[in-house]
C-alpha cells in the first residue's frame, strides 16, 4: 500500500524551516515534521509542504511528539515519566535509547500507566537498543523511519541494517495504519551522533521504501 513519505527537519541541520520545507518538496517528500520553536518563528508564513508534526524535544507538550527523560544507568523515571505524560494529554512518547522508555517493556509499561498515551516510533532508535520495533506499531501514530543496527544508530539503507522496512510495511497494512510515517537521519555530534549526509540518507531510504510499497 503507498502511503504519504515525509521528513524529519533535524535532517537539515540549522537550515531555517522555510529554506527546509522548499527543498523537502523539491525532493519528493510529502511532509514535513519540525520542533515547535522553528514553526513559532515562521510567525504563519505558508510552506510548499504541510507540517504534519511537532515536536517538542525534552519538554512535554499537549499535540506535540516529546522525548522520552534520559535515564543513566539503574536509574528509575518511570513515575517522573508517567507524571509528565499524564500532565499532557495527547503529547507522543518517543521512546529512545538511553532514555526511560529504552526498552520494549519500559514502554509497555508506560502505556498501562498513562491512559491514552500513543507512540512516535523511531524505528532506528528501537534497533540500536537491540530490539525489534514490530511489537510495538500498535500503539504508534507516527512511525519515523531509520535503518540502523544494535549500538549504531544510523546506517544507510544500502549498508543493509538491523530494521526489516518489508515486514514493517507489512505490519503497518496489517494494522490498518492511518498515522504518520517520516524519515529521520540527522548529525547530532553533542548526542554523539554525526553523519556527513543525512539529507542524502533520507532521500536514499525514501526511494527504498517507496519500491516496497509498490
Amino acid at each position: 500500500m503507498a502511503r504519504p513519505i515525509g521528513i524529519v527537519a533535524v535532517a537539515f541541520g540549522d537550515e531555517p524551516l522555510d529554506t527546509a520545507a522548499v527543498r523537502a518538496a523539491d525532493l519528493g517528500f510529502d511532509h514535513i515534521d519540525a520542533h515547535i520553536d522553528a514553526i513559532a518563528a515562521l510567525d504563519g508564513a505558508p510552506l510548499p509542504i504541510p507540517i504534519a508534526d511537532r515536536i517538542s524535544g525534552f519538554d512535554v507538550a499537549d499535540g506535540c511528539t516529546a522525548l522520552a527523560p534520559f535515564a543513566r544507568r539503574d536509574e528509575d523515571k518511570f513515575d517522573e515519566t508517567v507524571a509528565l505524560f499524564r500532565a499532557h494529554p495527547g503529547a507522543r512518547l518517543e521512546p529512545g535509547p538511553g532514555t526511560s522508555a529504552g526498552s520494549i517493556e519500559k514502554v509497555e509499561a508506560l502505556i498501562a500507566a498513562v491512559p491514552g498515551l500513543r507512540l512516535t516510533l523511531d524505528t532506528g532508535h528501537v534497533v540500536t537498543w537491540g530490539e525489534d520495533p514490530i511489537p510495538l506499531l500498535r500503539h504508534a501514530d507516527h512511525v519515523q523511519f531509520r535503518q540502523a543496527a544494535r549500538r549504531d544508530p544510523q546506517r544507510h539503507p544500502d549498508e543493509g541494517g538491523d530494521v526489516d522496512f518489508a515486514a514493517v510495511l507489512a505490519e503497518l497494512d496489517r494494522l490498518d495504519y492511518q498515522g504518520l510515517i517520516s524519515i529521520e537521519y540527522f548529525d547530532l555530534p553533542e548526542f554523539g551522533w554525526t553523519l556527513d549526509d543525512p539529507v542524502g540518507y533520507s532521500v536514499a531510504l525514501a526511494a527504498h521504501v517507496r519500491a516496497l510499497m509498490q
